[in-house]
């Protein structure tokens, strides 16, 4: 479908990802269903969605909102937690989406084939988001970071679906690109992210701290996250990595480490016991990932 024909997209988890993308689309003139549960969908359905942005502005953006999915969409971005995954798929009925592409906006690397058990296997395609954005309340978004970047990726989904839905992601604001190949650009994410969230959330610190006076462990665990990695198809080179953890302004806090502080449940098992899970099949040794999750986990998390 070209960007300029009108596409109806479902939202589920209109929070901060979700209400960002929710309300851009609208913007640019395309259908958009929020689905979320009964307070946030009435007040999103009343009142629309307001986003403050230094790269897109402010502006508020009129949505139609909705507990579940009660017609086929082109599309449904799924951008909710993976704490929250389980619950939030009772929304979209494989039966009423139809032919739409399902697209996960999820940290990790396991949440595509669990999709893929429940919605057709070759309409689920994965994305990545490079933007801070915050829901401060229902409808109310604040981006944060001067960019938002998005990569899509999908092995099984056909080429144009995939090029249609990045057409019209790109012309609503985030640089929108397709990767070929699904476990790299995963990988890519997951390799970045684990590091930071677990150092992050296990010393409560932000990553200037961590960089400095944690630094030998992010060292062996950029290693361990590293050699997962490529053994995976992801990225293998881990001065990259450190690369871009030294490029980080120095108060940047993972959204782990911030769910931490906010008393919300963490990503742990996706994050972190994702990569252990993939180390063991691999017969990779990871044992600073191994006692770092293991503290969370005593910790409560």
């Amino acid at each position: 479908m070209p960007a300029n024909d009108g596409m109806t997209v479902a939202i589920l988890g209109p929070g901060g990802i979700g209400g960002l993308l929710a309300a851009l689309l609208s913007r640019s003139g395309h259908r958009v269903i929020c689905l979320a549960g009964d307070e946030t969908a009435q007040a999103l359905g009343t009142k629309g969605i307001h986003v403050r942005s230094g790269l897109f502005g402010d502006f508020t953006a009129p949505v139609e909102a909705d507990t579940e999915l009660r017609e086929p969409v082109d599309a449904c971005l799924i951008a909710v937690k993976a704490t929250a995954l389980d619950a939030a798929l009772t929304r979209v009925p494989p039966t009423v989406l139809g032919d739409g592409l399902v697209v996960p906006f999820l940290n990790g690397v396991e949440h595509p084939e669990l999709l893929r058990t429940r919605y057709r296997r070759d309409r689920v395609a994965p994305a990545a988001i490079r933007a801070e954005s915050t829901r401060v309340a229902p409808g109310e978004i604040e981006h944060g970071t001067p960019f938002a970047e998005i990569d899509l990726t999908g092995d099984p989904v056909p080429d144009d679906r995939l090029a249609a839905l990045a057409q019209v992601l790109d012309a609503a604001g985030p640089t929108t690109r397709v990767h070929a190949d699904e476990a790299a650009t995963l990988w890519a994410k997951m390799s970045l992210l684990a590091p930071f969230a677990l150092l992050t959330t296990r010393y409560a610190l932000p990553v200037g701290d961590i960089r400095t006076g944690h630094r030998e462990e992010l060292l062996a665990l950029v290693d361990e996250a590293t050699a997962v990695s490529s053994t995976c198809g992801g990225p293998s080179d881990p001065a990259q990595a450190l690369a871009r953890y030294d490029a980080f302004p120095a108060t940047t806090k993972s959204s782990m480490q911030r769910d931490a502080e906010a008393g919300r449940p963490l990503e742990l098992d996706a994050i972190g016991g994702a990569l252990l899970r993939a180390a063991e099949r691999h017969g990779i040794p990871v044992p600073v990932a191994t006692r770092l999750v293991g503290e969370l986990r005593a910790a409560g998390h």
